[in-house]
């Protein structure tokens, strides 16, 4: 968290860009709702409630908490860290966790703004602890795939090119600038059981009431599903690839 907050100035700019960011996205949906039939799911103030939710979500969720472990591939550092008496996989966890806690300070002037400036929605204490639940479990979903993406460096040294694929789905079927409510009910129904969703659709459609209290046992088990899952992947990753550790200059 220290190291986080060195650089004051890019704390301040965080706050700045949400701020940039929500009204850029309350304009868009405002034009596009008066020059549309609006959707009947979600109202105006509703979706830019969601967009803003989102954006803040995005400040916590965007983070990489393990992309130590693909630079200390690239610079040979991992070597020293195999050697010392910790648990390195929970080394990567604690330091990611100690950036995502520095940033999730910064939720609060972020939030205060949300309810002077843009007058978002507030839901009920019951709902609002469903929300904070499912986050808590979409940013479980979020670290292992990190981390899988991370472990991926053990046979390939440059992970760039994957990072903006993942990226670009997580932005696209996540629903963090799109409702998924709004595609087609298709499409819906195979993007609800991706990863993705669990990361940022679900918490996002529970806080605008979009998801009633009758099934957050159903898709709160979906998101627990996917951390077992994909923190079972992680495991086996991590053990395969520490067993076979190629180290780029260092």
């Amino acid at each position: 968290m220290a190291r986080e907050a060195t650089y004051r100035f890019d704390v301040f700019t965080t706050v700045g860009s949400f701020v940039v960011r929500v009204y850029l996205l309350r304009m868009v949906w405002t034009a596009l709702y008066a020059h549309n039939a609006a959707p009947k799911d979600l109202s105006r103030h509703e979706i830019i409630t969601y967009s803003t939710v989102a954006l803040l979500m995005g400040i916590v969720m965007d983070i990489d908490q393990t992309r130590a472990l693909n630079d200390k591939l690239r610079d040979g550092s991992i070597a020293t860290d195999f050697m010392k008496p910790i648990n390195v996989p929970l080394y990567f966890f604690a330091d990611g966790t100690g950036e995502v806690l520095f940033h999730a300070a910064l939720l609060v002037p972020s939030v205060l703004i949300a309810l002077l400036i843009f007058h978002i929605i507030v839901p009920g204490p019951a709902v609002l602890a469903a929300f904070l639940l499912s986050f808590f479990l979409g940013y479980l979903v979020g670290f292992f795939l990190n981390f899988i993406l991370n472990c991926t460096s053990f046979w390939t040294l440059e992970i760039s090119a994957v990072q903006l694929i993942v990226t670009w789905l997580t932005d696209l079927l996540g629903g963090e600038l799109i409702p998924l409510i709004l595609f087609p009910a298709v499409l819906q129904q195979f993007i609800y059981v991706l990863p993705f969703a669990a990361m940022f659709s679900t918490p996002l459609l529970i806080y605008v009431g979009q998801i009633p209290p009758a099934r957050y046992g159903e898709v709160m088990g979906l998101q627990l599903l996917w951390i077992v899952v994909l923190g079972a992947v992680s495991a086996v990753m991590w053990r395969a690839g520490a067993r076979r550790v190629v180290v780029q200059g260092g």
